[in-house]
């Protein structure tokens, strides 16, 4: 049979050894070259992925969504009743010429301008104090970061108490022979109550970072420089500032933030805009423009512009730190 087809076994097993020769020596070659490390890193990062993936969901359907959402809403005139219709740019261009959002822009920059410094400066004076080892000072220090964890409207609620008529600050200033005054209710004094207010409300948490921050300055530091003689005032410029300078850049721009988002003091203590328009901020324009009086598409065009305002503050925050800010 086989010499009638012309193929021994032989000349058969000669013709497939060649092949399965070739085919082992790739199998050979493969399980000699070199695989990429999968380390217990690959495993971390699945692992990683797989904890953050609820909250970077929540971030893209609950924040991203929504920030997109508000952006396409700008661009059209809708109450939330009807559909809403393609007006363009005409939003914006009605807000640069409408004067009660121009008011609270001028607002929220007095009010930011204001109440940042001063709040900082405030919590470094503060922090420089309980920093200090004195008998009691872990009792002054829990009393005094009590407003941190209670609630803003509450401490708004407090504040329209002591600033009423019969309030406790009225009292304070008869004692000095200064007649009672409409503190939140007076054009010219509701701004400037308001910003004490949250400057005091604010002060806590900054003044935890500044506490922070000093402490985690080396004592060499001061040993070196009173070795050279260096009173107090001198160390406190020449060390503690500039060591502290990681602190205020920290503080500072979430302090900026936050000023120029302010809402709920606002509109617990003037609601919303009373005196004549002097309290009302940028926020307080959003809510109305939205909520009062549903026109969605202004408030989201005017959602935008904040947005803006803030980015530029803040990436112009960033690009001055090289200049002040000196980590160790």
């Amino acid at each position: 049979m086989a010499s009638d087809t012309g193929h021994s076994p032989g000349s058969l097993r000669g013709r497939l050894m060649p092949a399965f020769t070739s085919e082992r020596a790739a199998r050979a070659a493969s399980l000699d070259r070199p695989r990429p490390h999968r380390g217990p890193r690959a495993g971390e990062a699945r692992w990683a992925l797989l904890f953050l993936a609820p909250t970077l969901i929540g971030l893209a359907v609950l924040s991203a969504g929504p920030i997109l959402a508000t952006l396409a809403i700008s661009l059209t005139s809708w109450d939330m009743l009807t559909p809403p219709k393609l007006v363009g740019l005409d939003n914006y261009i009605n807000l640069l010429g409408d004067p009660r959002f121009l008011t609270a822009l001028r607002n929220t920059f007095f009010f930011t301008a204001v109440s940042v410094p001063l709040g900082l400066a405030l919590a470094l004076g503060l922090a420089l104090v309980l920093n200090q080892r004195i008998r009691g000072i872990a009792l002054i220090r829990t009393m005094f970061f009590l407003p941190l964890v209670t609630s803003s409207t509450a401490i708004a609620i407090v504040w329209l108490w002591i600033y009423s008529p019969t309030g406790l600050l009225n009292h304070a200033v008869a004692l000095l022979g200064i007649s009672p005054q409409r503190w939140v209710t007076d054009p010219t004094l509701a701004m400037p109550s308001i910003i004490a207010m949250c400057t005091w409300q604010e002060l806590p948490a900054n003044v935890i970072i500044f506490l922070a921050g000093l402490q985690g300055i080396p004592s060499e530091y001061y040993d070196a420089v009173s070795v050279d003689g260096a009173g107090r005032l001198a160390r406190f410029r020449y060390v503690t500032l500039p060591l502290l300078t990681p602190s205020i850049f920290f503080t500072g721009i979430l302090a900026l933030i936050g000023a120029f988002q302010v809402f709920d003091q606002v509109y617990v203590m003037a609601n919303p805009g009373k005196p004549g328009g002097a309290t009302i901020t940028l926020v307080d324009f959003i809510y109305e423009s939205g909520f009062r009086n549903f026109h969605m598409g202004l408030a989201s065009a005017a959602s935008w512009i904040l947005f803006l305002i803030v980015a530029v503050f803040t990436i112009l925050y960033f690009r001055t730190q090289n200049r002040w800010v000196h980590y160790q």
